[in-house]
C-alpha cells in the first residue's frame, strides 16, 4: 500500500530540527512525497517523527527514503534484520559525549536513525548541534586555517560496536576538519568528542586549537533538544550536525534500534 498525504514540516529551533506531522512511515510513500521529505532533511538536518512505532523491517525502508542502508562490520544486529542494530543502555553503555557517526571510515556515515522501545519517564533528552552555522560564525583567519586542517580517528570498527572495550588505537583515519555537504556543498565543521589529533599544525598548537573548536561547535546557540516517547523515529545528517545524549535518568531505562545510511568506501 502506497500512502500519499498532506503533512506539515514544524520547525523546532530557528537553525535546526524539525517534526514531520501527518505521515505514517508503516506504509509505503509515493515519490513525490518522498522528495518532499528529502528536502525538508536538506534544509533541517534532524527529522523527528512521532508515534510511528517501526518494525525493523519498517524502520530500515523508512532510511532509505534518505539513503543507502549501510551493513555495519562489527555491530551487533537485529534477529529480524541484519541492518537494524539494536541498544540497550544497561549493556551498551550511554552515549554522553558529543559525537558524530562513522568516523572509523571514509566517508563517515551519511545519516543515523534511531527508534524508540524504551526510555526513562523523566530525563533522557538528545541534543543536535549544527555544525553548518558554527562554521558560519567562526572568524575569517579561522576559517581559514581549519579548511586546511585534519583531524585523526580510531579506525577499527571493531572499537565502535555495541558495548565494545574501546582498546588501544593501532591504526588512525583522517577527516576534514571543514567539510562541504556532498548535497548541498555548504561548509561545515566536521568534528567528533573521538579526535586524537589536528593534523597540519604542531602538537601544542592541536591541543589549544581542537579544544577550542569542540567547545565552540558545542554552543548552546547551535543546538535543538527533543525529549521521546517510546515510537518515536528520528535522523539526522550525520555529515551536518553532531549529537549529545544527555545521561540525567540514572538507572532508567533506554532502548532503541538504529538504522544507517552510508555511502559506499573510498
Amino acid at each position: 500500500m502506497t500512502t500519499s498525504v498532506y503533512f506539515e514540516v514544524q520547525r523546532t529551533s530557528p537553525r535546526i530540527g524539525a517534526e514531520i506531522v501527518g505521515l505514517d512511515l508503516r506504509h509505503d510513500i509515493d515519490p513525490a512525497t518522498a522528495e518532499q521529505l528529502r528536502a525538508a532533511f536538506r534544509e533541517h538536518k534532524v527529522l523527528v517523527f512521532r508515534d510511528q512505532h517501526l518494525s525493523p523491517g519498517r524502520h530500515v525502508e523508512a532510511v532509505r527514503i534518505f539513503g543507502e542502508p549501510f551493513d555495519h562490520p562489527t555491530a551487533v544486529r537485529h534477529p529480524d534484520n541484519p541492518l537494524v542494530y539494536p541498544y540497550r543502555v544497561e549493556q551498551t553503555g550511554k552515549a554522553s559525549h558529543w559525537h558524530v557517526g562513522g568516523t572509523w571510515r571514509t566517508p563517515p556515515f551519511r545519516i543515523e536513525s534511531l527508534t524508540y522501545q524504551e526510555v526513562a519517564d523523566v530525563g533522557g533528552d538528545t541534543l543536535w548541534a549544527d555544525l553548518q552555522a558554527a562554521y558560519d560564525d567562526l572568524s575569517e583567519p579561522l576559517k581559514v586555517l581549519t579548511g586546511t586542517l585534519g583531524a585523526l580517528y580510531d579506525a577499527d570498527p571493531a572499537h565502535y560496536a555495541q558495548g565494545s572495550e574501546k582498546g588501544a588505537v593501532t591504526t588512525t583515519v583522517e577527516h576534514p576538519v571543514v567539510l562541504a555537504h556532498p548535497d548541498t556543498g555548504r561548509k561545515g565543521l566536521f568534528l567528533s568528542h573521538g579526535a586524537l589529533r589536528l593534523t597540519g599544525v604542531t602538537q601544542a598548537e592541536s591541543d589549544t586549537l581542537l579544544p577550542y573548536l569542540l567547545r565552540h561547535a558545542s554552543s548552546p546557540d547551535y543546538t535543538v533538544r527533543y525529549s521521546w516517547k517510546p515510537g518515536d523515529f528520528v535522523l539526522w545528517d550525520n555529515l551536518a550536525t553532531w549529537h549529545y545524549a544527555v545521561d540525567d535518568y540514572g538507572d532508567g531505562p533506554r532502548a532503541y534500534q538504529k538504522v544507517i545510511a552510508a555511502d559506499p568506501a573510498i
